[in-house]
């Protein structure tokens, strides 16, 4: 506003049928610092609206008379109000004929901001055409923040719901960028150092995010984002114990070249937030011409103070809550800096759960037997396999065995229920349980009954499932105990294949146990034994998926080594749970 009543770059558009009205009016705007589009009628500005419409460039108040020659003021207003494109376009009705109260009143009624009796004083008529001008940017601005809002709510939703590292900075990135209408990469940051990178380039459309003009339709390269991680943690080093959003520029000069958009070399506006603890820092990564990052002034001082950037690097910290009313602050700084946190923060229980699968993992493969380290075992061949679940997927308590006893061979294959490290710390108890229960007794119904009653003295609240049988290799005669698992598949020479009918509790339950189930295995025949996570998949019914396992075990090849490499190729790929499997064959 220059001076007194002059408001520059504000349109006005004049609706009026009679020339010298409309001159006049024009006049008063116009010595006001307005710009003014006159017309004659309500069809003349319906036309206009649309054109300007398609162009960007509505007028930002519309003043129509009420007695237009081809409809009423009122309905106009009626027609614009309803129009999505046009419903926030201020109208001020004004008149020399219509004056009462009750013209006043179908004015407002019909949607207008404003009534005007005329003639009236120029000063009047700014004041008027500056408050509705007024209160449709704040009406904007409060529709822009609200919007902004619900975008922020639902990347946190699915930030909080990410399964791992890189499914976290993903949903971060793709928020990111619907925020701020930019691209968008998001590093986090153990303690370790490691970093996990996610993009919001190359995203589908159903995540919200449609690419602005210029990006990308690939994920750059792996090198420059592993560049820009290192100059992450550099900035990250030497934080212990801060907390907060820190933000920085990095000078093109420092950041990785056509990191955004190929071809293009830019700065990079970075966020840097931390959790609670300090133990997860995460980097928000957007061009310095989006509005990630408010340019805002240092406060040089306390907890937000930063650490010394890369030379020639410029950085600020400062408190959200402390910036609120910044006037340099973006619209989008505040939603992206809690977007950020709330990253770090979610970042945390990943980091933990990631440090104690490492540990499960650990657990599981000291204390299963690999391949080559299974006990000798005169006449009989065992092959056994192990396969962790994917990185997404929790910690399992699988388990398998093959010992030597004096009455034959003694197999398990079993699954601690639950997910986590203590069901891999129940599942060492229980393998060395019946390691030491097998030297006095090897028959697997009374194995499983003491089983069961480790678990109900020691861990009451603990259930497994395991399947044992003992073989003698001289005969074939083969004795299973089945508490809760699935059930033993034999497959036979030439195909025939079906799976042992044994059942009984699960482990842990102090239930009674039916007797073991006894066949005879001849030199030609394999038994298999494995835990759900070779074939369980959601939406599936197990029956099916069982059938489909003995299908695919029948027209497997012969051989014991063949029949595990067979099965792991048809169900073992990107599983959720841990894979255990043991296949014999008398020698």
């Amino acid at each position: 506003m220059d001076g007194f009543g002059k408001q520059s770059g504000t349109t006005v558009m004049v609706v009026d049928d009679v020339p010298t009205s409309r001159f006049a009016m024009g006049a008063v705007l116009r010595r006001a610092g307005h710009d003014v589009v006159p017309v004659a009628s309500a069809g003349e500005a319906l036309s206009e609206l649309d054109l300007r419409l398609g162009a960007g460039s509505l007028p930002d108040v519309a003043l129509v008379d009420v007695g237009l020659p081809d409809m009423s003021g009122f309905e106009l207003c009626r027609l614009v109000k309803a129009r999505p494109s046009t419903a926030a376009l201020p109208v001020v009705h004004f008149s020399a004929m219509a004056v009462d109260a009750g013209y006043r009143c179908l004015g407002l009624d019909a949607g207008a901001d404003a009534y005007l009796t005329v003639p009236a004083e120029p000063r009047e008529i700014e004041a008027v055409v500056r408050a509705a001008v007024r209160g449709a940017r704040r009406r904007s601005a409060a529709e822009v923040l609200a919007h902004r809002l619900t975008l922020l709510s639902e990347a946190i939703v699915t930030v909080q719901t990410a399964r791992c590292l890189g499914e976290l900075a993903d949903a971060a990135a793709v928020g990111t960028a619907r925020l701020t209408g930019t691209p968008a990469v998001v590093f986090v940051i153990g303690p370790d150092g490691e970093p996990h990178w996610g993009s919001s380039l190359n995203r589908p459309r159903n995540h919200g995010f449609a690419h602005p003009a210029g990006t990308p339709t690939a994920l750059p390269d792996t090198a420059p984002h592993v560049a820009a991680a290192r100059l992450i943690t550099r900035l990250a080093e030497g934080r212990t114990g801060w907390t907060g959003v820190h933000s920085t520029v990095v000078p093109a000069s420092l950041w990785p070249s056509g990191f955004f958009r190929p071809g293009v070399r830019e700065d990079a506006s970075l966020l840097l937030a931390s959790g609670r603890e300090g133990r997860a820092r995460v980097c928000i990564a957007t061009p310095a011409c989006g509005t990630a990052v408010p340019a805002a002034p240092s406060r040089g001082a306390g907890p937000y103070r930063s650490a010394a950037p890369p030379r020639g690097a410029t950085s600020h910290d400062e408190p959200a809550d402390d910036r609120r009313h910044g006037a340099a602050l973006s619209s989008a700084a505040l939603p992206t800096e809690r977007l950020a946190q709330a990253t770090a923060l979610a970042a945390e229980p990943l980091l933990m759960y990631q440090a104690e699968r490492q540990i499960a993992l650990t657990l599981q493969h000291s204390f299963l037997p690999q391949p080559y380290r299974l006990p000798p075992l005169p006449g009989v061949e065992v092959v056994v396999r192990y396969v962790p679940a994917s990185r997404q997927a929790e910690i399992g308590g699988d388990f398998y065995a093959a010992l030597r006893t004096p009455d034959g061979v003694l197999t398990a294959v079993g699954d601690v229920v639950g997910h986590s490290l203590d069901a891999a710390t129940v599942m060492v108890e229980i393998r060395h349980a019946l390691r030491a229960y097998c030297v006095e007794e090897s028959d697997p119904g009374t194995l499983a009954e003491r089983l069961d009653r480790m678990l109900v003295h020691y861990h009451p609240e603990v259930t497994a499932t395991v399947c044992l049988t003992l073989v003698d290799p001289g005969t074939g005669r083969t004795r299973i105990a089945n508490a809760g698992h699935i059930p033993p598949l034999i497959v036979r020479d030439g195909g025939d294949t079906e799976y042992v009918p044994v059942d009984g509790p699960l482990l842990g339950l102090g239930l009674e146990r039916p007797a073991p189930t006894e066949l005879v295995l001849t030199p030609k025949d394999r038994l298999l034994m494995v835990t759900d996570g070779l074939i369980e998949s959601r939406g599936i019914d197990l029956s099916v998926s069982l059938e489909q396992l003995r299908k695919a075990a029948a027209d497997a090849p012969a051989g014991v080594e063949e029949l595990c490499d067979t099965l792991l190729g048809c169900f073992g790929r990107d599983q959720e749970d841990d894979i255990a499997m043991l296949a014999l064959r008398l020698g």
